[in-house]
This record gives C-alpha cells, sequence and structure tokens, in this order.
C-alpha cells in the first residue's frame, strides 16, 4: 500500500528547497558569475543554478522515505550530483566526449573530470545497491541500475528540459510503489520551467543527481528479473546514447551538459 503522506511530504520538501536552493543560488552566484555561467546549445548564456538545487531538493525529499531506503538514496543523490559538479566545474573546456575518450585518456595516464565522474557514480550506485539488496548479485544489478540511470538521464541532457522531462517520464510509474519515486519528480518539475524558459540548465549535476535518485527507486521497487531487466537496457540505451550524445554535442557546440 503506498504511504500517500510520506509521498507528499518527500514531493512537498523536494520542490520547495529545489525552488529555495536555486533562487538563493542566483541570487548570489558563489565564487562570481563566471563559475556559474555556460552557452547552451543555441549560444544563450544560462546558469548552473537549477542543477546543485535540484541535488539538494531531492535530498531534502530523501528525508522522507522509509528509514530503509532513505540511506541508499541520500548517498547516491549526494554522491552523484558532487561528482557531476566537480565535472561541471573542472571539465569545462574539455573537447573529450564520451566514455571511450576519457576512458583512452586514463590509459595514457591522464585522469579527467569525466572518468572521475564515472568511477565515482559507479562507486556511489554499487554502494546504494549493497544498502538496498542483500545477495551479491543482486548488489551488482542495483549499482548497475542506480549507475546506469544517472548516466542515462545526463545523456539524454542535450537540449532545454530534455533531462528533466526524462525524469518525470521515467519516475511517473515508481510513484505507485512509493515515495522514493516523489523527490526526483517533483525537483525536475520545479526546475523544468527555468529549464525550458532557457534561463538555467541542470548540468552534469542535477541530471546526475536525478538520475541516481531514480534509480534508487527503480531499484527499492523490483525483484532481480526486473532489476536485470533494467540495467540490460540502461547499458544498451547508454552504449546507444553515448555515441549520440559525442555527435550531437560536437555537432551543436554549448549543448547542455557534456560527458
Amino acid at each position: 500500500m503506498i504511504d500517500v503522506t510520506r509521498t507528499l511530504r518527500s514531493a512537498a520538501l523536494a520542490a520547495g528547497v529545489t525552488r529555495a536552493a536555486g533562487a538563493a543560488l542566483r541570487r548570489t552566484k558563489p565564487g562570481g558569475a563566471g563559475l556559474w555561467e555556460r552557452k547552451n546549445h543555441a549560444g544563450r548564456t544560462v546558469d548552473l543554478c537549477p542543477g546543485p538545487a535540484a541535488a539538494l531538493g531531492v535530498a531534502a525529499g530523501a528525508l522522507a522515505a522509509e528509514p530503509g531506503t532513505r540511506g541508499a538514496a541520500l548517498l547516491a543523490t549526494l554522491a552523484a550530483g558532487a561528482c557531476g559538479a566537480y565535472d561541471d566545474v573542472a571539465g569545462e573546456g574539455d573537447p573529450r566526449r564520451g566514455f571511450r575518450a576519457h576512458l583512452t585518456a586514463l590509459r595514457d595516464g591522464e585522469l579527467t573530470s569525466g572518468a572521475v565522474k564515472l568511477f565515482g557514480i559507479s562507486a556511489a550506485g554499487l554502494a546504494a545497491g549493497a544498502l538496498l539488496k542483500e545477495r551479491p548479485v543482486d548488489r551488482m544489478l542495483a549499482g548497475v541500475v542506480v549507475a546506469g540511470t544517472a548516466h542515462f538521464l545526463n545523456l539524454v541532457d542535450v537540449r532545454p528540459g530534455r533531462a528533466a522531462q526524462a525524469a518525470l517520464v521515467i519516475g511517473a510509474p515508481g510513484l505507485l510503489r512509493g515515495p522514493l519515486a516523489a523527490a526526483p519528480l517533483a525537483a525536475a518539475a520545479a526546475v523544468l520551467p527555468d529549464d525550458l524558459g532557457e534561463r538555467g540548465m541542470l548540468g552534469d549535476t542535477g541530471a546526475h543527481a536525478l538520475g541516481a535518485a531514480l534509480g534508487v527507486a527503480i531499484v527499492a521497487g523490483n525483484g532481480r528479473a526486473g532489476l536485470a531487466a533494467h540495467a540490460a537496457g540502461l547499458v544498451a540505451a547508454t552504449v546507444c546514447g553515448d555515441r549520440v550524445s559525442a555527435f550531437v554535442k560536437d555537432t551543436a557546440p554549448g549543448a547542455e551538459s557534456p560527458v
């Protein structure tokens, strides 16, 4: 049975904190405007404020989840958001696109921000999976789902509103199982007007945080068969999307959030 009270509380917390944090960040822009401003796919100047705001909002909403899932949701969301934030800052201006390029650089002795993000989010996914599942196989599959959903949402973030809209579509069925999906759904809805209006963008910070939180919701609502199906779909989509995203971002400078 769905805990309607927890679900509503989680959504309200996520939406409220996302809006408040976004307004505060846009007003103050800690570290200077240059740290926060980017060019989008159309060459317009937008800010990255929605990303950290969404990550904080999802984390706040996760506090209303059941005690058994709360820790995994917080860990996955904050770790994915932190890795994304590092790449948003350290990876600015890096022309390399796609996991293959970053892994090739790592093989050649260079640790790129994209590689840090890849391994950091993967480790966070496995840790979250260990908190949610008992058997080693299930924990491994859960890790793939959490990290895979985070990376997938970032891959589709190539135009205004794409990642937030994808989060709404992916997360909507999860509302039928409980409050875990409510936080990323509410945060995505809260940032969508700014994203579509090209005033701000999620960047890696927001896309990864939303995706990781959705991944936790998927893991919590599925057994081994469901996890295997989701994991296989995400791996296939990521392999395909990585190629498409690299092509789109190479042919459309300033696209939303580079890999």
